[in-house]
């Protein structure tokens, strides 16, 4: 049964799109010859079925009864996929039924179901007609075509809502930015801090396919590796625009990159995770400059973990899911599922970091999820600092090569810690945190409050003096402790305390009175971490 026999009566109409217009390859010439007629045919009988889900001068009842009697042709040994294989479509059936009745969604989870239903199928699909059978493969092809699925939801925002009165960025991330019409209101600052977290879950769920390229024998190998680099490619630039504001679409030089790449190995874990470290443009990175091979990969495994669990924590998405997220995170500790966490496995089995240390950050985590954060003493701040810096810390001494310098690393880390607290409490105040510790507000004279209060308020300064002479103290006490550790393998430490020393010097410089403006390394100072690092 060819197109044009099985598609009458039934089609909503053209085709909204065609296999030349798609943002991603559907049958290149990097499928064999003989399997590109099987993968046209799937996607045309796909594409149809979505046109009719899709279709707004189609009430649901008619669009269900359309896709039932596309799943009856599903039925005939004629049929239009009698040559493919039938399981595949008829699971996607069901998200375009799903589409047909249902306009919004209630959380990540639910939009992550309907993606197992309206996109790995296709993947699941071409492992099966190439044959491709090695156990992780299924679970990296579920998770590219998630991705790629959610990034054309996030790429067809305004077009989506407006033809079709369908959302898939699920309604409790959009009551982050105002609601529906706060969301999509022009010029809307919340927007983007919404965008970046729905955007942070996609570069996860990226991780978690970058594998597969590697693991296949075929030539689906090739076209997995294109797809994977133009969903990077795609990622990138919506971070880089708003989707909302305008179209944001893969050009020629994407493809041209994406196609190009295949003359070069598919990446590695240590190379995704490398990526997102550079990605990040953290200070931190000079320091870990100084480190060479396995060390270095090892530093940037904990660097990528941190940030990402970091990420979750701060990103603007419902706290429900960020604890979902964290406790995914320790689900990951035991058993790694992506190229970040299987770094991370590598590099504890490497270095002997400890898990405790791994999972004291992630509970840093939760006590940063939670909303309306405030550390009633000091107590609560030495142990948020332990957690999430001096899990740090201890992990990095251990990697620098100098596991006898654990203390000195707990130390460290909560200094640096001090410092990132006292340079960032206008940015916190703004997510409704405080974490100058409530004994030290009352000390001082300050008033409980909004954030926004307690930060303006006239004494405010003071216990931002003292915790800076705190971060101070642990400054000169780190300079005398590095004495007694090797100074060649403690230099990246030497090199980060000398960039978070400057900032903190500025600071005291500046004072502490309200309206504070936030320090940063000037270029001069960026150049002297990156001269110390080289420097032997």
């Amino acid at each position: 049964m060819d197109q044009s026999e099985f598609a009458a009566g039934l089609a909503a109409g053209p085709p909204n799109r065609t296999e030349t217009t798609e943002n991603f390859p559907v049958a290149s010439r990097l499928l064999p010859p003989e399997l590109r007629p099987k993968v046209m045919a799937f996607y045309r009988f796909a594409r149809m079925a979505d046109d009719i889900a899709d279709a707004p001068e189609l009430s649901p009842p008619a669009k269900l009864a359309r896709l039932d009697a596309m799943e009856r042709l599903l039925d005939d040994p004629q049929g239009p996929l009698a040559e493919v294989g039938t399981a595949e479509a008829r699971v996607l059936l069901s998200a375009f039924r799903q589409d047909a009745v249902q306009q919004r969604y209630p959380d990540w989870p639910a939009l992550e179901d309907y993606c197992k239903r309206s996109a790995a199928p296709v993947g699941r699909m071409l492992l099966r007609l190439h044959g491709e059978a090695h156990p992780q493969a299924e679970p990296a092809a579920d998770a590219l075509c998630a991705a790629l699925q959610i990034l054309n939801h996030l790429q067809d925002l305004v077009p989506d809502r407006t033809a079709m009165g369908r959302i898939y960025l699920p309604e409790p991330w959009m009551a982050l930015a105002g609601g529906e019409g706060g969301f999509f209101a022009p010029n809307n600052p919340q927007r983007r801090a919404v965008l970046d977290a729905a955007l942070d879950r996609v570069e996860a769920t990226l991780e978690v396919a970058a594998p597969l390229p590697r693991l296949l024998q075929s030539r689906l190998k090739r076209q997995a590796a294109v797809t994977l680099a133009l969903a990077w490619r795609l990622l990138a630039r919506l971070r880089a625009a708003d989707p909302v504001a305008g179209r944001v679409a893969l050009r020629r030089v994407d493809f041209a990159a994406a196609f190009a790449g295949l003359l070069r190995p598919p990446p590695g874990d240590a190379d995704v995770v490398r990526a997102r470290v550079d990605r990040a443009g953290s200070s931190f990175g000079r320091g870990m400059a100084v480190l060479k091979g396995e060390r270095r990969r090892a530093l940037y495994a904990v660097y990528g973990f941190c940030r990402a669990v970091d990420d979750i924590a701060d990103g603007a998405m419902p706290e429900a899911e960020k604890r979902r997220l964290l406790a995914a995170w320790r689900g990951k500790l035991v058993r790694a599922d992506c190229a970040l966490s299987a770094e991370l496995a590598w590099a504890r089995a490497a270095f002997a970091l400890p898990l405790a240390e791994c999972v004291a950050m992630i509970d840093g985590m939760e006590t940063d999820a939670t909303p309306g954060l405030r550390l009633p003493d000091e107590a609560a701040l030495d142990a948020y600092c332990r957690r999430v810096a001096g899990s740090v810390g201890a992990m990095a001494v251990r990697i620098f090569g100098a596991p006898g310098a654990e203390d000195f690393g707990l130390a460290l880390g909560r200094t640096l810690q001090l410092v990132n607290i006292v340079r960032d409490v206008d940015e916190d105040a703004a997510i409704d945190r405080v974490y100058v510790p409530a004994s030290s507000l009352a000390r001082h004279g300050v008033p409980p409050g909004t954030p926004s209060a307690i930060v303006a308020h006239p004494h405010f300064a003071l216990c931002c003096e003292d915790l800076a002479a705190r971060a101070a103290a642990g400054f000169a006490r780190a300079e005398l402790e590095l004495q007694e550790h090797d100074a060649k393998a403690m230099k990246p430490a030497r090199i980060m305390m000398w960039g978070y020393r400057r900032l903190l010097d500025r600071m005291l410089a500046a004072g502490f009175a309200h309206p504070r403006r936030r320090p940063r390394l000037g270029r001069a100072e960026k150049l002297r971490m990156a001269w110390l690092a080289v420097r032997p």
